[in-house]
């Protein structure tokens, strides 16, 4: 075994948001790893509880980063490490309850910061955007050196907040940070809904041959990356020191059309859904996605290596085996968001 992976043995992990995507399949890892416990912080806002892996070291803790209770509750285990995934996702959502954005992912943040500072944690490792924190206007592809104050949402906004209260912490408390910027993220374990993405979405109309709604001409490109690349370089980020004060982008590097996307989608499902096309919503100024992870191969020796055909049909099957629980937990509620898809079903 690596011994990265030999690092987390024996040690005390605290996930916040480890009941979605990306935190339950870092958590499992981390409890196959043996860490002596894994404490999954979740309110359960945007993810199931049956999403979260069912290991002897692995202790839920229902409620939100906001809640002074169960910080306390979580930080009294003393963990070494913090991954802090929570957040109130995303754009659209942000820009519908920009209020409740500011709370979670600004507030939020800085009381996991207080705490890690208070409690003794050796590392925290903080999950960024890089589809946010770039703006429209950057070079691609897109590289950490790049920064942008042109942002187009409070989601956007508070991710970046996110980043300078780390830059803070490090500075001031001398906590040691490393900040992931996340590319579109996919992949078993992400439950589809009013404000997810575009994945999940597709892969649920699809199964229903309900119409996939693209906003824009389809000709966009979104750098999606499989989630298991993305634990991988969590790992990776948590163990190497030299990561320690850095920031990095946690990518595919490579681009993929949604029209193509739409279309892999359903043809690896079988399903008659027809495409159609929308205009783009107004903080959606972004045609096309691409990320540099030169920096993370440098830093911790990132290496994704799923293919994105082979990353859709594993996300497929984890739809298939958990149909019953999705679809009943599925749900696209009033707001914008809803009043858009409403266009979206009409259309067909």
């Amino acid at each position: 075994m690596e011994q990265y992976k030999n690092f987390y043995k024996g040690k005390t992990v605290l996930v916040t948001g480890g009941a979605g995507a990306i935190g339950s399949n870092l958590t499992q890892a981390l409890a196959e790893l043996g860490a002596r416990m894994v404490i999954v912080l979740d309110d359960l806002s945007s993810a199931q509880e049956w999403n979260i892996p069912s290991f002897s070291n692995v202790l839920f803790a229902k409620g939100d980063i906001l809640d002074e209770v169960k910080l306390k509750r979580v930080f009294f285990e003393k963990p070494d490490c913090v991954f802090h995934l929570a957040a109130f996702f995303a754009n659209q959502n942000s820009v519908d309850h920009p209020e409740r954005d500011l709370m979670i992912n600004g507030r939020g943040t800085l009381k996991l910061l207080e705490y890690s500072v208070l409690s003794g944690v050796e590392k925290f490792i903080y999950a960024s955007s890089g589809c946010s924190i770039y703006g429209s206007n950057a070079p691609l592809p897109l590289k950490e050196e790049f920064m942008s104050m042109h942002l187009s949402t409070p989601y956007q906004i508070t991710k970046m907040l996110g980043e300078l209260y780390c830059n803070f912490f490090q500075h001031h408390y001398n906590l040691r940070i490393v900040k992931t910027r996340f590319f579109n993220s996919y992949g078993p374990g992400e439950i589809p809904g009013q404000y997810r993405n575009v994945i999940p979405n597709f892969i649920y109309w699809a199964m229903r041959g309900e119409v996939l709604p693209i906003t824009g001409t389809g000709e966009e490109t979104r750098d999606f990356t499989y989630v298991g690349d993305i634990v991988e370089g969590l790992l990776r980020a948590g163990f190497f020191e030299e990561a320690v004060g850095k920031e990095m982008n946690l990518a595919s590097g490579r681009e993929i059309k949604i029209v193509d996307l739409a279309r892999m989608i359903k043809n690896l499902i079988g399903s008659n859904s027809d495409i159609s096309f929308v205009n783009k919503r107004k903080w959606d100024t972004k045609s096309r996605l691409l990320a540099s992870v030169e920096k993370a191969k440098e830093l911790i020796g990132y290496q994704p290596n799923i293919p994105f055909e082979e990353g859709l049909k594993n996300t497929i099957s984890w739809f298939k085996k958990n149909w019953a629980n999705i679809s009943n937990g599925v749900q696209f509620g009033p707001g914008v968001s809803s009043a858009v898809r409403d266009i979206y079903v009409k259309s067909k």
